[in-house]
């Protein structure tokens, strides 16, 4: 009865040396090729970061009114962030790869697949501020023969405009609530379309009558 017991107590220690030494291996493997990830994606967030202050992206997007955050977030920092998450992402595939993890692969695959949507999304967000900050200028000078307070106020509907519609195509990108963001960007095109029809008729309708007028000297 004692031996038996004995005999049990060691075959389980047995197999759990077993386990352990064929683990052991692949797991130092994972942690090497883990750290090689890291110590990879440092250096890349590393070069975008120094790329952008090379090329001073923080001044530029200041100049054309993009909206500035807190030091810790600046466009910079969420853009190197991104990348430096990308490398980390393509490291721990095989990493869930060598520690038998498949599931954990599968999801690391998906959020991988993913990933630039979100850098993709966040470059539409850039853009589309720089161009309402553009539009906006060019709204203002245009309509610099209305009053002051008018013409504002129509560079500011255009410049809003013009975020709200990048905005819907940043949430499009990341794929949130596709058919949602469908139907609020339908309803914003028309509102705009009527809010322009709405305002050349009511403060239009001379200029629409000379349109109108060199049309029909130009039929005859």
């Amino acid at each position: 009865m004692t031996s038996s017991i004995w005999d049990a107590i060691f075959l389980s220690i047995n197999r759990g040396v077993i386990l352990a030494s064929s683990f052991i291996p692949n797991f130092i493997a994972g942690i090497i090729i883990l750290l090689i990830g890291v110590i990879l994606a440092s250096i890349v967030k590393k070069i975008v970061t120094q790329l952008s202050n090379a090329l001073k992206i923080e001044s530029y997007l200041k100049q054309y009114g993009v909206p500035e955050a807190r030091k810790e977030f600046t466009w910079t920092n969420i853009l190197s962030e991104i990348a430096r998450w990308f490398v980390i992402v393509i490291f721990l595939i095989p990493t869930a790869e060598v520690w038998g993890l498949p599931q954990v692969t599968t999801i690391l695959n998906t959020f991988l697949v993913y990933l630039p949507n979100v850098f993709v999304a966040a470059i539409i967000v850039l853009i589309g501020f720089v161009a309402a900050g553009l539009v906006h200028d060019v709204v203002l000078v245009s309509a610099s023969k209305l009053s002051a307070q008018s013409s504002q106020a129509i560079a500011s509907l255009a410049k809003w405009a013009i975020v709200v519609f990048m905005l819907l195509a940043a949430l499009t990108q990341l794929g949130i609530a596709k058919d949602l963001i469908q139907i609020l960007f339908t309803g914003f095109v028309v509102m705009i379309a009527l809010a322009g029809g709405i305002a050349f008729g009511l403060g239009g309708q001379d200029t629409a009558k000379d349109i109108l007028e060199t049309i029909r000297k130009k039929l005859k």
